[in-house]
């Protein structure tokens, strides 16, 4: 299943593609996609409710389309995680995953504005594969109980001001955690529809030149393996978004790609994730 939110930031309808090309209106059965529709297994009650046709179709053409779940109780994000990436910016393949928190209120929509912050000299771009949290995943015996803790997938870009990042001191979360840094979907989808999360191919475009081609088969640690491994760190949260890291391509690797610029157009696809548009502005 593909989950969509479409309305005004701040007052996003829950959506559900009826898997003919159309859509039908979530209202019924949850007033948001969040964490406790996720918890109190909301997609099976909408599946069933789909099946059973008591969803009244909706006409989305023209409308915003919101993140697909409501402001997640966290962010964690992953570095480093693609060998080509790490490569790129001169970094050693990490022994184990690394680790940082990123601001919930820097996710927007797929097509919202991007503004780069104030002050900002390197605002960079990553297509990454997002994780949402459907279960509470608290010290997981193995990566083997991942799958059963993840609602769904969806495309992720984690934005990032690389000065602030790397150049100002402290941890990352500064340079990570600007407000609209995380442009997110089009769909929340459910791993059954997305199928293997590691054979999935991530690409980017900045004002039509390609940038990122890249694949999750060559992250250093996979996706149940993170989640398994931040259950050991932290109690994940029904809702919240887990960033697994983007691979090679963008500004800060060794490629001289240029930062964004306002009026620069990013564009980033997935395979069965759908696609996003930012037109890059400034706060």
């Amino acid at each position: 299943m593909k989950f969509l939110r479409i309305g005004p930031a701040g007052a996003e309808r829950p959506v559900l593609a009826d898997g003919a090309g159309g859509y039908v209106d979530l209202g019924p059965v949850t007033a948001d996609i969040d964490g406790a529709f996720l918890a109190s297994e909301g997609p099976a009650r909408a599946a069933a409710a789909l099946a059973g046709g008591r969803l009244p179709r909706i006409d989305v053409a023209g409308l915003r389309v919101g993140a697909p779940i409501a402001r997640p109780g966290k962010i964690v994000c992953i570095g480093l995680n693609y060998s080509d990436h790490a490569e790129e910016t001169g970094s050693p393949h990490p022994e184990e995953p690394v680790v940082f928190m990123k601001a919930p209120g820097t996710v927007v929509g797929p097509d919202d504005t991007v503004l780069i912050p104030r002050g900002s000299e390197k605002t960079d771009y990553e297509a990454e594969l997002g994780v949402v949290i459907g279960a509470p995943a608290r010290y997981l015996d193995s990566p083997r109980e991942a799958a059963a803790v993840i609602a769904g997938y969806a495309l992720s870009n984690d934005v990032s001001e690389r000065a602030w990042q790397h150049e100002r001191g402290g941890t990352w979360d500064k340079g990570k955690s600007g407000e609209t840094f995380n442009p997110l979907g089009p769909w929340l989808v459910t791993p059954d529809e997305l199928g293997d999360p590691q054979a999935i191919g991530l690409r980017t475009r900045v004002n039509g030149e390609p940038r990122q081609d890249g694949n999750t088969a060559r992250m250093l640690f996979g996706v149940h393996h993170l989640v398994w491994y931040l259950s050991q760190f932290m109690v994940l949260e029904p809702g919240d978004l887990v960033n697994t890291g983007t691979p090679a391509g963008v500004a800060f690797g060794a490629n001289d790609f240029p930062y964004l610029a306002e009026g620069d157009v990013v564009e980033i696809e997935g395979d069965r994730l759908g696609r996003q548009r930012q037109v890059i502005g400034r706060a």
